[in-house]
């Protein structure tokens, strides 16, 4: 008789959980639900393009890939939450301008967005067009610059929000320009825009999605779109080197991150997917419609886009003096 049969049960107990794990790291990725983290309410500007991901990966999978939205704190919630969910494949999150800009602008974050996320894929490139209150007599970007130079800390421009890339667009401006509009942030491009339509702003750097419908119809008027090109859904607009102010304008730039440690097999799995997606003519339409381009990025040339950004606008940040309000 064995005189530690106790060991026998233990042993037995070790193969076994050691084959469940076995057999669990086997599976393929993804064998569950996808979560994928929006810092965002929904309904924003962000929110279309993080729900057409979504869609895509979760009819390329079979899986599904399901839209969290965690807002709040200038994005630190939804950003938080996602550098410290568990490393595994399974929670995955958007990144852009609050993502760049948050680690300058906002101290002691609990979280640090290089050490403590890693780059999986980059999505889109999205341009920013300035657009005007018609009670603004200026018919061009020149004249716009005189009329502001002519009247410093007179004007006022909406953002979507304090350090997003509408209102970093703003300061940019500024300092490109030599003109001196005062930065009104609100909670979102909608009351934003519905703010600037009412004439209670004379200006606002949108997301072109967001004021496209109201260029169509007169109600705002164009001055011009950032990028090296016009933009195929706002042919009449000019870029700002066009318009006279050349070395001007912020391309915004949407990412996909997880926690660091993720796995690469997963961040190679989700990058070559996104690769794909971002090839299909739907997914093109689509990234058109939005005023976006796509952009495709290995996890590694992510992860360096990433570090670029958060230099790039710390270094506007830090220029314009712009401070953190709680």
């Amino acid at each position: 008789m064995n005189a530690f049969p106790w060991t026998v049960g233990c042993a037995c107990l070790a193969l076994a959980a050691f084959a469940a794990s076995n057999a669990a790291a086997q599976q393929p990725y993804p064998s569950r639900t996808v979560r994928y983290v929006v810092p965002y309410p929904p309904g924003g500007s962000t929110d279309p393009m993080a729900r057409m991901v979504a869609a895509r990966l979760t009819e390329r999978w079979g899986q599904s890939v399901l839209v969290d939205n965690r807002p709040g704190g200038n994005t630190v919630i939804g950003m938080d939450f996602l550098a410290k969910s568990p490393p595994d494949g399974y929670t995955i999150g958007w990144a852009g301008a609050a993502l760049f800009s948050t680690a300058t602008l906002i101290p002691n974050l609990p979280y640090d967005a290089i050490r403590d996320l890693t780059g999986v894929a980059t999505i889109g490139r999205s341009r920013v067009v300035l657009v005007l209150h018609p009670s603004v007599p200026a018919r061009n970007l020149k004249e716009l610059i005189a009329f502001a130079k002519a009247r410093p800390g007179q004007l006022n421009f909406a953002s979507s929000g304090l350090g997003t890339n509408t209102h970093l667009s703003g300061e940019s401006f500024n300092i490109v320009a030599g003109t001196k509009i005062v930065h009104i942030p609100y909670k979102g491009s909608g009351p934003a825009t519905t703010d600037l339509l009412g004439g209670r702003v004379e200006m606002s750097f949108q997301i072109p999605i967001t004021v496209i419908p109201m260029i169509a119809t007169g109600k705002l008027r164009p001055m011009a779109v950032t990028g090296a090109t016009r933009l195929a859904a706002m042919p009449q607009v000019p870029t700002f080197a066009e318009a006279g102010l050349p070395g001007y304008g912020i391309t915004g730039i949407t990412a996909m991150v997880a926690p660091a440690k993720t796995p690469r097999a997963a961040i190679d799995r989700i990058n070559n997917e996104m690769a794909a997606i971002l090839a299909m003519p739907s997914t093109l339409e689509f990234l058109a419609k939005q005023g976006a381009e796509p952009f495709v990025s290995s996890p590694d040339e992510t992860s360096a886009i990433i570090k670029q950004e958060i230099a790039r606008y710390g270094a506007i940040i830090k220029a314009a003096g712009v401070k953190f309000q709680p």
